[in-house]
């Protein structure tokens, strides 16, 4: 089969959860004999196509309009979609919940929506409106898809609140993690005083919380230190996230928070597992790699209870659940396990073993697979 992702997200320029799943998902398939492409929009005014291991790459030139930008972008995807599948029979288009609105649909292709999380899903999670322009796109293109795949079930019941699958075929398929990159390194010096946290550096994935969490902590445990990993979030006046949490909370930051930007995913395992605990408080995710990533390396997790965490993480079993919002909640987690060492190695090895059954690689692109070509059927 020949898929063909619509994405601008990918670990080589842009590091994040599609991204990231995109590079995995994309390799997997290679490996079983099916053919990748990825189309989406760059940051040059030039083409730029690349080759990871096998997985084909075009980065299109980014709009130099001011108005309508989506539209000309689309164009452009639209275009390229249609130059690959002549020189090479695309059949699945795939993409984002917003991904299909203004698609133009080859009748020998099947158009699949992943839901990585959408506009509709989040307003509800944020306790925001939704925006009408927004929330008309993602609702035109449910209408284009011929199927759907949910990473999780919660992503699956909260969207189907708002929007309609319309009768098409909707499965349940997790994230994969690679758990020969993600498995527990030996030959690494554990830090006794290092947190770890991974993700994009916003409001909703609660590294403020675990900054102030931080301020408890060092009351008892001095020698403590937040490690943060993960690109840049700015508001739309171009104000950095990053800047506003150092202007507010300079004085913790300066004692005890580093932040590391951005840095190569196949860095990320080692920098897990340097930690003594990898905390991931998001207030809402789709389904979240980080923590399942880190539960595969046998490192003890922190991982929010809203949404799909307990989906992920069983608690006090495979790893420790926590209410984001609370900081105090947070720092509590934190220090069980700090408390109870002795009841570490019993969970940690129960968190790899859950991950390497709920999401093991090969299952999962099976599972995809299938549901690929049922929709061909």
């Amino acid at each position: 089969m020949h898929i063909c992702f619509i994405s601008s997200e990918y670990p080589i320029w842009k590091s994040g959860g599609v991204g990231s799943f995109l590079q995995t998902f994309g390799r997997a398939l290679l490996q079983k004999g099916h053919r990748v492409s990825i189309v989406g929009i760059g940051e040059t005014k030039e083409e730029v196509q690349i080759n990871d291991e096998g997985v084909e790459i075009y980065r299109l030139p980014i709009s130099k309009v001011k108005v309508g930008k989506f539209l000309f972008n689309t164009k452009k995807i639209n275009a390229k979609i249609s130059e690959i599948n002549k020189q090479n029979k695309i059949d699945i288009v795939e993409s984002a919940e917003m991904g299909l609105v203004f698609i133009n649909k080859i009748p020998s292709i099947k158009y699949v929506i992943r839901l990585h999380g959408g506009h509709h899903f989040f307003a509800e999670s944020e306790n925001r409106k939704i925006h009408w322009w927004q929330g008309l796109k993602e609702k035109m293109s449910f209408k284009k898809a011929d199927g759907f795949i949910a990473v999780s079930e919660y992503v699956k019941s909260h969207t189907q609140k708002y929007l309609s699958f319309r009768n098409n075929p909707v499965e349940i398929i997790n994230y994969p993690i690679n758990t020969e990159l993600f498995a527990p390194l030996r030959n690494v010096n554990v830090d006794q005083n290092k947190i770890t946290f991974a993700g994009t550096i916003c409001e909703k994935k609660g590294i403020r919380q675990l900054i102030e969490a931080m301020a408890l902590l060092i009351e008892n445990y001095p020698d403590l230190k937040l490690h943060v990993y993960g690109r840049e979030w700015f508001y739309k006046n171009g104000s950095s996230y990053t800047e506003m949490l150092k202007n507010n909370y300079d004085s913790i930051i300066d004692k005890c928070v580093k932040f590391h930007g951005v840095i190569p995913f196949n860095e990320l395992p080692r920098k897990y597992a340097e930690a003594r605990i990898c905390v991931f408080p998001s207030h809402m995710e789709t389904q979240g790699l980080v923590a399942p990533e880190a539960m595969a390396m046998k490192k003890p997790v922190v991982f929010s209870e809203f949404g799909p965490g307990p989906e992920t993480i069983e608690n006090y079993k495979t790893g420790l659940l926590c209410n984001p919002h609370d900081k105090n909640d947070i720092a509590e987690k934190i220090s069980w396990y700090i408390e109870n060492q002795e009841k570490i190695e019993t969970i940690t090895t129960n968190a790899r073993d859950f991950v390497m059954e709920k999401f093991n690689l090969n299952k999962i692109l099976d599972k995809n697979i299938d549901f690929y070509k049922s929709l061909s059927a």
